[in-house]
């Protein structure tokens, strides 16, 4: 049994800790992104596919280094996810006409089509957990998130 005086310490321990922005804005990350893998997992796909199919649709025709350039990640774990993508047919790989040792990814027919199926996912998840804030209030969060990124240099690209 626990007494009254180590139930208090923790009370008193949990709120000083609560105070740290970190553990604050750790807590929400991790709530909002287990969410995410959870409701793209019922999808048959990783966040990771979800975010090399993003970049491949926003930016068209990438090679696999650029892909890990862009992400932030190994040429290696991208091909891992790269060869998962293939398997599903949502990615095509082909030589570039300049030099047939490079590989040009996008994506295919297949992989577009699943695309607005999955960003319903990303905006229910966003929905789930943002749509508490009037929009002035995730306005302000976003800048205030982008000044943080920007003044730490995170650009990476969270793919877990």
């Amino acid at each position: 049994m626990v007494s009254m005086e180590t139930t208090c310490a923790l009370l008193r321990n949990r709120s000083e800790l609560e105070n740290h922005l970190g553990y604050r804005l750790r807590r929400i990350s991790n709530a909002v992104s287990s969410e995410f893998a959870r409701a793209l997992q019922a999808k048959q796909t990783s966040v990771a596919e979800w975010v090399l199919m993003r970049m491949l649709s926003e930016r068209g025709q990438m090679t696999p280094s650029e892909l890990a350039e862009v992400v932030g990640t190994t040429r290696g774990a991208v091909s891992k996810v790269v060869d998962k993508l293939e398997e599903k047919m949502w990615l095509q790989a082909q030589t570039a006409d300049r030099d047939n040792r490079v590989r040009l990814l996008s994506l295919t027919r297949e992989g577009r089509r699943n695309l607005p199926i999955l960003a319903k996912v990303a905006d229910e998840n966003d929905a789930r957990f943002f749509n508490c804030l009037d929009a002035n209030e995730k306005r302000t969060l976003q800048k205030l998130l982008a000044k943080l990124a920007d003044q730490h240099d995170i650009h990476d690209v969270p793919t877990e």
